[in-house]
């Protein structure tokens, strides 16, 4: 059957090559559904137990495959579309995401065309792909919760899970929040009982959650749905108020805790996870949340996911960060320089395999386009770094931008096979050299 469809699908694209992939025909659906055995949860899918391995992201489809990854998790129904054809053609599954309106956006709740055009608008997308067989479930929005007011907006979940099972009675619903709270999982109870899965986006606070999720009452499945380092919000800043980034290695190692014991201690009520983000954006720095860096390396916690997820690790690692220092201070101790002085920046990084390994650096002014919700922003361009004589392999003598205000000074070191680590360092330009508050 399979070779029949992939034969159709070639001579389709004869006859019309400018058609896009997601337009071809695709067999039948493939039946999710969730059943509870003796108090476990568990996730089938064409009745064989299914537990989600799963990325946030569409791009880099492969590479999930190839280090154990099952499913993929998309926001809106676009990103969904554009890859239902190839994630089942590589044996992915999706997580198929329906963008509900935020308030934080302008979404307003009250406006009941608005709210009707919506639903409507969910009603079509869900007939016309029920029936693909890469779909895993219906992910009903994505933290809207967030800077809200409006509880009407889960009535409205409601009604789009409830069309959901009356159109499509193959895959379940899934509703997603920022974070866990008490007041959340009381209202989806309430005001969406059409909702099978409760989906968290979590980070610094992922382990507990498996408590927390059973004392406020949620008797169903849940799905981590986003998972990483530690948040932009939740770490420790500079005196200005730069929040403090972990280097790739620290972040690799709370990967490796927050799965073991967030994750997969819960047999009974979490069906799997999709961590985020499998591909590479800018929010707050560029290199906070993207398991790849903008030229495509990994980092060390592409090892620790491939560990998680097959049990091994890749043959080649990843080169990893000791620690670092700017003027022989750390990056707590908020550090402040003159316009244009001298800075000395030194890391003691290794690598496992003992390649060798080159360093490249960038300066970039603190992003002032910060968002909620993981709304796009835009990078900073970037200050030419001047290095200066003393500089050598992990050790950079560089001249501080002469313009006042607050930079980072991020640190890239590759091992010539596709992998690097990566950290920056706050800093601060000021007049004195000194703090300005």
């Amino acid at each position: 059957m399979k070779k029949l469809f992939f034969l159709l699908t070639f001579l389709s694209f004869l006859i019309n090559p400018f058609q896009s992939i997601a337009q071809a025909p695709a067999p039948g659906p493939i039946k999710v559904e969730m059943r509870q055995e003796n108090g476990k949860w568990q996730l089938y899918r064409g009745g064989k137990p299914y537990y989600i391995k799963g990325v946030g992201g569409q791009s880099e489809m492969d590479r999930a495959v190839a280090y154990g990854a099952n499913s993929i998790r998309t926001w809106g129904a676009g990103e969904a579309i554009a890859v239902l054809d190839e994630a089942h053609a590589k044996g992915l599954t999706i997580s198929f995401g329906l963008w509900v309106g935020c308030e934080r956006q302008g979404f307003d709740y009250n406006d009941s065309k608005g709210v009707q055009a919506q639903l409507e608008r969910f009603t079509e997308i869900v007939e016309t792909y029920k029936d693909h067989p890469a779909i895993l479930m219906w992910g009903i929005g994505n933290e809207m919760d967030l800077f809200y007011s409006d509880f009407k907006v889960w009535n409205a979940v409601e009604d789009i899970a409830a069309m959901i099972k009356r159109v499509d009675p193959n895959h379940p619903t899934m509703t997603v929040t920022a974070g866990l709270d008490v007041a959340e999982v009381q209202l989806i109870m309430e005001r969406a009982p059409s909702i099978d899965i409760y989906g968290i986006n979590t980070y610094g606070g992922l382990i507990g959650v498996d408590k927390e999720v059973r004392a406020y009452g949620w008797k169903k499945p849940y799905v981590i749905t986003e998972w990483g380092p530690n948040g932009h919000w939740e770490v420790a800043k500079t005196k200005w108020g730069a929040p403090i980034e972990q280097t790739s290695s620290e972040k690799a190692r709370d990967y490796t805790r927050r799965y073991e014991l967030g994750i997969a201690n819960d047999e009974e009520m979490c069906v799997g996870s999709y961590v985020f983000l499998w591909g590479q954006k800018q929010e707050t720095t560029p290199t906070w949340y993207g398991l790849f860096l903008e030229d495509g390396s990994e980092t060390e916690v592409m090892d620790v996911l491939e560990k998680s997820w097959t049990g091994k690790f890749p043959e080649n690692r990843s080169p990893n960060i000791a620690s670092m220092t700017m003027n022989g201070k750390k990056t707590y101790a908020s550090v402040y320089v003159k316009p244009g002085g001298k800075v000395e920046f030194e890391m003691d990084s290794s690598d496992p395999d003992n390649d060798p390994l080159k360093y490249r650096y960038e300066i970039l002014p603190e992003s002032t386009d910060i968002k909620s919700g993981g709304d796009k922003e835009s990078r900073p361009e970037p200050v030419a770094v001047v290095a200066k004589d003393g500089s050598t392999k992990g050790k950079l003598v560089f001249k501080a931008p002469r313009k006042i205000g607050a930079y980072r000074l991020f640190t890239y070191i590759y091992d010539g096979n596709g992998n690097a680590a990566t950290a920056n360092f706050p800093f601060y330009v000021s007049k004195t050299g000194g703090s300005v508050n």
